[in-house]
């Protein structure tokens, strides 16, 4: 402490200045022309100052690095030490990472190697307890954790806080688990969807902090004035920024974060993360300290992590130097004081963690091709789905004509359950598409206009799983995932290498190109987000929290 006071007051040379700045204050809301001293791992102050190491800024400007409130390294399909080699030069230091999709698969020892891949790595990763494995009591995962499991693995890795608690019917109807779990955290993420009046005032007596599943302004401003954090997320799938920005104004600023939840490679490698729902939040007319302050401040204050999120004496030395005031080109990251990113490259290695107890994680009866028809019955219930969202309608069909099947093959226990369903919107032709990616349970979902072709994806996909394209009865693209069926243990570079070989195949497939299929896909099985989803049992409903049919 008294180093840094010496370095404060200019007694004393700082380690690092950046010279001649333009410093985004997130308090005033505005900006500072100034130096910025930085002494070990703390900001020793905006002012005059001369340093052992001095950077030019002229032009520039230094803003607080980001923060990430609700992501899942397992939806980017690469491991966390690839995903951060990718995501810190683009400005985010800090993150709360969800890893329930490893979970669902394969329990604690997912959770463990989680954390033990992104050990040294210069952000902080802090892991959430995934409250909710299986998502719901109707889904077949690979793994149950029961309240007494959560509080034990949460203990003994010292986990952040309870993950998004998406069992909102076991909250609101006081199942004992459930509460039990919520009553172990002093920090609980929310997921609750197109949840109102009473029974989001029930919800949020759980002592639920965020929620990130708004679909509407409206939404957004009634969970906002019940005490809540709303997360404005952008995915690559979920594409909600440019909707739920519209209830942020000057009153309400400080309640709104920025996640991304679930994102694909592509996405983060092309437009970033956090620093890409900065430059949409401007492009859709809010000023950019207030962007700035939404990806950085805010996060950190709500989760109580004092002295980070700003460019200010005494807080942690977690900067960008940027070309612009949008963090567009970012020069250089700074964590805990020192540079860890240039111009868009890492400065720091990685020592991954052994993947070996994590493979071979498919395990079915086997598939024949009567185990994929299902009879259409004119009047039927069926799924229809939608670009830039994960949520879906229930609709009554007259027709066959347009729709695909879609099946659900329970991959964990080798039971033989399948459940089915038609599709409308996907319009996918002479096909299929099959993948382990599942949310959140990760059964095996297979969809296409013919089980010849869905036959093949299925057998395709091996025991280690992954994503599978097939057409006109040909295998035409793999990814292989060898990690729980959810991850490749391929480097960022060659994974997107394959994945641009699959994307390529698939663009010569006949499907509905306002979509993305495998991103889609994942979501049309998870049972807490409206309307109609499919699980291994059959076509429930949300709404109704029932089965539209089984089988």
């Amino acid at each position: 402490m008294k180093k840094l006071i010496d370095v404060a007051m200019g007694r004393v040379k700082a380690d690092t200045v950046i010279k001649n700045t333009t410093v985004v204050d997130v308090f005033n809301g505005g900006y500072i022309k100034g130096d910025v001293a930085v002494c070990g791992d703390k900001i020793a102050g905006v002012g005059e100052y001369s340093g052992d190491t001095e950077i030019d800024g002229s032009g520039k400007y230094v803003m607080p690095s980001f923060y990430d409130t609700h992501m899942h390294f397992e939806s980017v399909m690469i491991r966390p030490s690839e995903y951060l080699k990718l995501a810190v030069p683009r400005g985010v230091t800090a993150l709360n990472a969800d890893p329930h999709e490893i979970a669902n698969v394969c329990g604690e020892k997912g959770i463990k190697f989680m954390l033990e891949d992104v050990k040294g790595i210069p952000c902080d990763v802090h892991f959430m307890m995934p409250s909710c494995v299986p998502s719901t009591p109707e889904d077949k995962a690979g793994c149950v954790l029961g309240a007494s499991d959560v509080k034990r693995i949460s203990e003994k890795y010292g986990l952040f806080g309870l993950g998004e608690m998406m069992n909102f019917p076991g909250v609101v109807n006081c199942v004992p688990d459930v509460i039990e779990k919520l009553e172990a955290f002093e920090i609980t993420d929310g997921h609750a969807p197109s949840v109102y009046g009473n029974a989001l005032n029930a919800y949020l007596c759980g002592n639920i902090l965020t929620d990130h599943e708004c679909e509407t302004a409206e939404e957004a401003r009634e969970k906002i004035s019940k005490g809540m954090y709303v997360m404005i997320r952008e995915g690559s799938q979920t594409k909600n920024l440019r909707t739920i920005i519209k209830a942020a104004d000057k009153k309400n600023l400080r309640r709104f974060l920025f996640c991304t939840d679930d994102r694909n490679v592509e996405d983060l490698c092309e437009l970033g993360t956090v620093g890409n729902a900065v430059r949409l939040a401007v492009e859709c007319g809010m000023d950019p300290v207030d962007a700035i302050t939404v990806a950085s401040l805010n996060a950190f204050e709500a989760y109580g992590i004092k002295n980070h999120g700003a460019i200010a004496p005494g807080y942690s030395a977690d900067l960008l130097i940027c070309a612009d005031n949008v963090a567009r080109e970012i020069e250089y990251v700074f964590y805990q004081g020192r540079p860890v990113a240039k111009n868009g490259k890492p400065l720091f290695g990685v020592t991954p963690a052994d993947t070996s107890p994590l493979r071979g994680s498919v395990n079915i009866k086997p598939v024949k091709l009567g185990d994929l028809d299902f009879e259409f019955k004119k009047g039927m219930p069926v799924m229809r789905v939608f670009p830039n969202t994960v949520v879906t309608e229930t609709v009554r069909a007259e027709s066959k004509d347009g729709l695909n099947l879609m099946c659900c093959i329970e991959r964990h226990g080798a039971s033989g359950m399948i459940g089915h369903c038609y599709v409308d919107g996907f319009a996918l032709k002479n096909g299929a598409i099959a993948q382990t990616v599942g949310h959140d349970a990760h059964n095996i979902t297979v969809l296409g206009d013919n089980a010849e072709d869905m036959l093949t994806a299925v057998n395709g996909l091996d025991k280690d799983g992954g994503l599978v394209l097939v057409k006109n009865g040909k295998l035409i693209g793999r990814l292989q995932l060898e990690i729980a069926g959810l991850m490749t243990e391929a480097p960022a570079d060659k994974a997107l290498k394959v994945r641009a070989e699959l994307f390529k195949a698939l663009s010569e497939m006949d499907y509905n190109k306002n979509i993305e299929p495998f991103m889609l896909l994942s979501f049309m099985t998870l049972i807490v987000i409206p309307d109609a989803k499919l699980n291994h049992k059959g076509l429930f409903s949300v709404k109704d929290w029932d089965y539209l049919y089984r089988g």
